[in-house]
């Protein structure tokens, strides 16, 4: 657990381990502020290019991190959330997000973890919208049982293998067919 890095849309139960916060869920908060003259609708677009263009710069950065880039977009973030606009709200939006600089800037120490929260989020829709279709199952083991199910329906249709063919493969339904390894050894092969 010492090296595992934790990206969060900054969720108090996902602080564990080292932690870094999803960009794209701190940028949405700037969607959620409601500009009440033109000049307030202005700065929040202007910080919002800002933000986007120091995002992107971000993302080309990670695919080949050139050492020394580091300091440039430590200033660079320093230079945009310690803005003041006068909109009160969007300033103190501003301020907030600078206070959390290190865990939306690990990805300069740690350049293979993820900028955003997408994938992770993808993994686990099936799971909420099973859940919210049928109610939630009726026991431990139920919930245990449709986690098991998901997780290797999922991982099987990332690993390019027909979910129902490695089950049947696990219950001995083909014996004449040539055994599939096990997931754990697939998901290392490609790593």
């Amino acid at each position: 657990m010492g090296n595992t890095v934790v990206v969060s849309d900054d969720a108090g139960r996902f602080r564990v381990a080292t932690h870094a916060l999803c960009w794209v869920h701190a940028e949405r908060h700037l969607e959620k502020l409601m500009p009440a003259s033109p000049k307030q609708a202005k700065a929040v677009e202007l910080v919002r290019e800002a933000i986007c263009c120091f995002y992107r710069s971000l993302k080309l950065w990670k695919q080949s991190p050139s050492p020394g880039g580091e300091r440039a977009f430590r200033w660079q973030f320093d230079k945009i959330f310690g803005l003041r606009t006068g909109y009160q709200e969007l300033d103190e939006l501003l301020a907030r997000l600078a206070r959390r600089k290190s865990e939306l800037l690990r990805v300069l120490e740690r350049p293979e973890i993820p900028l955003h929260t997408n994938a992770s989020e993808n993994d686990l829709r099936a799971w909420v919208i099973k859940r919210k279709i049928s109610g939630g199952a009726m026991s431990a083991d139920g919930r245990l049982a449709r986690g098991v199910m998901l997780g290797l329906s999922k991982t099987c249709r990332k690993l390019g293998l027909s979910f129902f063919t490695y089950l049947g493969d696990r219950l001995g339904l083909n014996p004449d067919r040539p055994r599939i390894p096990p997931l754990a050894d697939l998901v290392t092969q490609l790593a």
